[in-house]
């Protein structure tokens, strides 16, 4: 488990463009961890986590497109059924809100599976909480899981 810098780029949402991105990425060399993409109507935006952030940047300022740079938490998600699941479970037992999430490329850092990328209100909490050092692994005997209640 890590954080990363993740840049988010609010393009029109128009056929070629993505790829435009994309390959002037590649161009100048700037690969990715991991890559989302989600259309609002007549924009959309491109989340990634790129694998050199000064380079990206730099790209993305010569191209004169506007990014917003934020924190993320990136975690392996165990290769069970439900992994995912219970990772939130997790992080929500502990009344951390999620506020967005995707998946990576298993770029073969990871030596499981992929990465979530994962966006929300206290990742230092969502670290500690994760790793069991959090208040979660003091629980009070016969606390139902958080789906139900």
């Amino acid at each position: 488990m890590e954080t990363a810098k993740q840049l988010s780029v609010s393009m029109a949402n128009k056929p070629g463009r993505l790829a435009n991105l994309l390959m002037t990425l590649n161009k100048e060399k700037v690969g990715f961890r991991a890559l989302s993409v989600m259309d609002s109507g007549e924009r959309g935006t491109v989340r990634f986590v790129p694998d050199d952030l000064d380079a990206a940047i730099a790209v993305l300022d010569k191209a004169n497109l506007r990014y917003d740079k934020s924190e993320v938490l990136l975690v392996e998600v165990p290769k069970q059924a439900g992994g995912f699941g219970k990772i939130c479970e997790r992080l929500a037992s502990e009344h951390l809100n999620l506020d967005y999430a995707y998946s990576s490329f298993n770029d073969g850092r990871a030596k499981g599976g992929p990465l979530a990328v994962i966006k929300l209100n206290d990742l230092a909490k969502a670290q500690r909480v994760l790793r069991g050092n959090g208040t979660s692994e003091r629980r009070r005997p016969g606390r139902r899981p958080v789906h139900a209640r």
